[in-house]
C-alpha cells in the first residue's frame, strides 16, 4: 500500500496507464524511437581533405558518398581563409559551404552529432583524416546510425576513424 493507504501499489506489478508514453527505446533519441530520414549526410573537413598532396576532387567525394545512399545533406566546412574561388566551386558542385571563424573541427563535429541525435539521416559520412572525429562516429553509431569514414587518399587514412566507423572508403585518382 502507499503511504496514504488508498490501496494503490507503485511496485513492479502495478498496471500501466494506457495513456502513458511508450516505453523507452534504447536506440532512440531521448530514450524514445525516432524515424530517421533515409539517406546519407556528408560532412567534409575542408582543411584536412582539400590539400595539394591529396589532390581530392569534390565531385569524387560527393560521388563516393552517394554510392552509400541518397544524399540528404552535403556540407563542406572551411575556415575564414578559404578563397572565394573555392567557395564558389563547392557551391557549384552542390555543397552547402559552412565557413567558421574558429576551429572547423568543432563546428563539423557539433553539426554531425546533432544530425545523428535528431535522426536526420541513416548514414553519416565524414570525409577527413583527423582523428578528432572518432567520438562523432562513435556517438552516431550509438544512435543506430551507420557511419562511413572517407579518407582523402592512401596516405591520408586514419586508422582510428576507419576502426570507429561502420565502413570506410579511401579516395584515389580512379574514383
Amino acid at each position: 500500500m502507499d503511504a496514504e493507504g488508498d490501496g494503490t501499489d507503485a511496485g513492479p506489478s502495478a498496471s500501466v496507464d494506457p495513456g502513458a508514453e511508450a516505453a523507452p527505446d534504447p536506440k532512440g533519441i531521448g530514450g524514445f524511437h525516432v524515424d530517421r530520414t533515409v539517406g546519407v549526410a556528408l560532412f567534409v573537413d575542408g582543411p584536412n581533405v582539400l590539400r595539394e598532396e591529396f589532390d581530392v576532387d569534390l565531385d569524387d567525394v560527393r560521388e563516393v558518398a552517394s554510392e552509400e545512399g541518397p544524399l540528404v545533406t552535403t556540407r563542406l566546412y572551411l575556415d575564414e581563409h578559404a578563397t572565394p574561388g573555392l567557395i564558389q566551386a563547392a557551391e557549384a558542385r552542390g555543397y552547402e559551404v559552412v565557413i567558421t571563424s574558429g576551429d572547423v573541427d568543432v563546428k563539423l563535429a557539433v553539426d554531425a552529432t546533432r544530425f545523428a541525435a535528431e535522426g536526420r539521416m541513416t548514414t553519416l559520412a565524414i570525409a577527413s583524416r583527423d582523428t578528432d572525429f572518432k567520438p562523432v562516429l562513435e556517438t552516431a553509431n550509438g544512435y543506430g546510425v551507420r557511419t562511413v569514414a572517407i579518407a582523402p587518399g592512401e596516405f591520408g587514412r586514419s586508422d582510428a576513424l576507419r576502426n570507429a566507423a561502420t565502413d570506410s572508403l579511401t579516395l584515389d585518382g580512379d574514383v
